[in-house]
């Protein structure tokens, strides 16, 4: 701890911690209390104490609320690198309401007063913090809840153990008020809060493409809007998703060579595309998206002056178009999304990708890619060499072993909301041309298993596939074959590999959803590329549960897949669960009613009731407005439940 580093102490009775922590030569102490001075003054050693204190550098203040902090003249304009509240309690019989009240009003008080780096440390006695660090653990709704009220301050606990009296010789807990009977502090815990991120506001992220030859805008579903261009997988990348590339590539080139594009592939597909992907994609689980604008690219212009020009006025009413929607919002940019629908049939729908396939394929259509992949050059036939590894053969590969060719890259599924489905995700494409007699999906499937078995992914073989599953999370890969094109004595071979799912299993995350955030915590406990199977340690620990209810009728627009986008954009992301706990059938309206429950939860920011609950209503508001639902009983459809 540097000098330069303050405590600010509250709710102090005998100030014998304080005059403790003033010992120490690093710090510089504020020790305040509720009391006037000649009442403090009165318990024993308080005089001795405040005199060290002061002797030290250090401050003392009294008739200080610490539920009103910047109501103290001395305090305004302060910032402490601590703030520390040793075994708050609101006196005599108060129960647990009361108490989580003055929690819940310290934190909000004490975080004005707490630098951006800054700590508030928490001493409660065994049981009441409402944790599962206590021990034995009380009944959530019979405890302080103390993450919980910290969360109303948008502070996030980030370590729990226990209370080390015997580290501060000269304590003595004087109890509430400075009473003769103190605090059980033996077993006491210590409950460590620091900043969490504030939720980043939606931004409406309009791309533009080349696909197939045009020029395409486009506006990125809201609830997608900061997973792109995230740069996980770039070169140097310490992030998780790109550490378990590495693991893969490497354990699957010490038995073939392996070789990556690093090609960049357009977000967007055109929708004749979709047959590309066989049955592995239901096209109720795609992205399809209306543009902006398009332009034709054309390599060589033979347009006339007139026809450029109007090709011009065009393009430029068009783009001050989006810049008059974009002015209006993201509401009105949705309406001209779903107006300037083109009008070329399906050949002209667009969605984005739920695959890489259909671009591996377009890969190995050129010859180069084809050269590559067969480790063959076509203009002599001679071996090539792909990443410094020499193919030998029309099979490619060292010594005649068949290589692997691949390609990563960020792809999207519009799913329900639920606990492990990944509406965007990081895929790992591979692809190989291998003797039929060789066994090929064996090979693979047993090389696959070794790397990562160890880490709960089973391998399930199912009508010639290999289905790669993990405990609770489903479907974390495949490995199918396909004709290679040359007859009955080679097979094609394709991997197709959920790198976000992997990284969670490998490093042991307890939610996806902290793969994609900002907080540098996350990226902090990956900077030395840590080997698989290190397991994460949480930089929020014990966040609470919250579950709402809301019922609607539906109107004519209802559709579930855009209820759930509306939940993602509405909630920050922060609902993990979605469930149907109802439906009527109106019999003379013709009108449907939902009721569904909604778990609220968040592992990456601070997520408080009152936060969780203006999310909520957002979520209504969202519904009313774009899906032309009728909320049913505003008030009573809302419920609440810590788990």
């Amino acid at each position: 701890m540097s000098p330069s580093r303050s405590i600010l102490l509250v709710g102090e009775g005998n100030f014998s911690f304080s005059a403790s922590l003033s010992s120490e030569t690093e710090t510089r102490v504020t020790a305040t209390c509720p009391q006037r001075q000649e009442d403090a003054l009165r318990h024993e050693g308080a005089a001795e104490n405040i005199e060290m204190i002061r002797d030290s550098g250090g401050l003392v203040l009294f008739e200080v609320d610490c539920t009103k902090l910047q109501q103290s003249a001395p305090l305004r304009g302060c910032l402490f690198h601590r703030v520390v509240f040793n075994f708050p309690h609101c006196g005599r019989k108060s129960g647990v309401k009361k108490n989580r009240e003055l929690l819940k009003k310290f934190f909000l008080s004490c975080v004005q007063l707490l630098s951006e780096d800054g700590e508030v440390h928490v001493s409660l006695c065994n049981g009441q913090g409402g944790t599962p660090a206590d021990q034995p653990k009380r009944e959530w709704h019979n405890s302080w809840q103390v993450a919980a009220m910290a969360a109303e301050a948008h502070l996030i606990l980030k370590d729990v153990h226990p209370f080390e009296k015997e580290k501060y010789q000269s304590y003595k807990c004087t109890g509430y008020r400075s009473q003769d009977k103190g605090f059980h502090v033996e077993k006491g815990l210590l409950h460590v809060f620091t900043r969490s991120l504030p939720y980043s506001p939606t931004e409406i992220l309009t791309v533009e493409e080349a696909v197939d030859g045009d020029q395409v805008l486009y506006n990125m579903p809201a609830e997608l809007s900061d997973c792109v261009f995230r740069g996980f997988l770039c070169s140097g990348s310490v992030h998780p998703v790109r550490l378990v590339q590495d693991f893969l590539l490497k354990g699957l080139a010490e038995k073939w060579s392996v070789s990556m594009t690093t090609e960049t592939v357009p977000f967007l597909l055109k929708a004749k595309q979709l047959q590309a992907f066989g049955c592995d994609v239901d096209s109720a689980d795609c992205y399809w998206i209306h543009l902006l604008q398009k332009d034709v690219i054309s390599e060589n212009d033979t347009s006339t002056d007139k026809e450029r020009d109007t090709q011009e006025t065009l393009a430029r009413l068009s783009l001050d178009k989006v810049d008059r929607v974009r002015s209006k919002g993201a509401e009105s940019l949705r309406s001209a999304c779903l107006i300037d629908i083109d009008p070329e049939g399906e050949s002209g729908l667009y969605m984005l990708r739920p695959s890489l396939l259909s671009k591996m394929e377009e890969l190995l259509t050129k010859k180069e890619a084809y050269a590559a992949w067969h480790g063959v050059d076509e203009r002599n036939n001679e071996s090539v060499e792909v990443e410094g590894h020499k193919k030998d053969g029309p099979l490619g590969g060292r010594n005649g072993v068949p290589s692997l060719f691949g390609i990563s890259g960020l792809v999207f599924k519009n799913v329900p909301v639920n606990l492990w489905n990944l509406p965007a995700f990081h895929e790992l494409l591979l692809g190989g041309v291998f003797p039929s007699a060789s066994e090929p999906i064996r090979l693979i499937g047993q090389r696959l298993e070794t790397l990562l078995a160890p880490y709960g992914v089973s391998l399930v073989t199912e009508q010639g596939c290999l289905r790669l599953t993990a405990l609770q999370k489903g479907l974390v890969g495949k490995v199918c074959a396909g004709n290679a094109g040359d007859g009955i004595s080679s097979v094609r071979v394709t991997v197709s590999l959920n790198l976000d799912l992997l990284s969670v299993l490998l490093f042991s995350l307890p939610d996806w959803r902290l793969l994609w955030s900002h907080d540098p915590r996350f990226l902090q406990q990956f900077e030395l590329r840590p080997p698989p199977g290190k397991p994460f340690q949480p930089f929020s620990l014990f966040p609470e549960h919250f579950s709402f209810d809301i019922s609607f009728w539906t109107g004519p627009t209802w559709a579930e897949r855009k209820f759930h986008a509306a939940i993602r954009e509405a909630s920050h992301g922060t609902v993990e669960q979605v469930k149907l706990v109802d439906t009527f059938s109106h019999p003379d309206l013709s009108q449907t009613s939902y009721c569904y429950r909604l778990i609220y939860h968040s592992n990456t920011h601070a997520l408080s009731h009152t936060q969780a609950l203006q999310f909520h209503k957002d979520l209504e508001t969202f519904l009313t407005s774009r899906l032309q639902v009728t909320i049913r009983n505003r008030l009573e459809s809302s419920r609440k439940s810590c788990q």
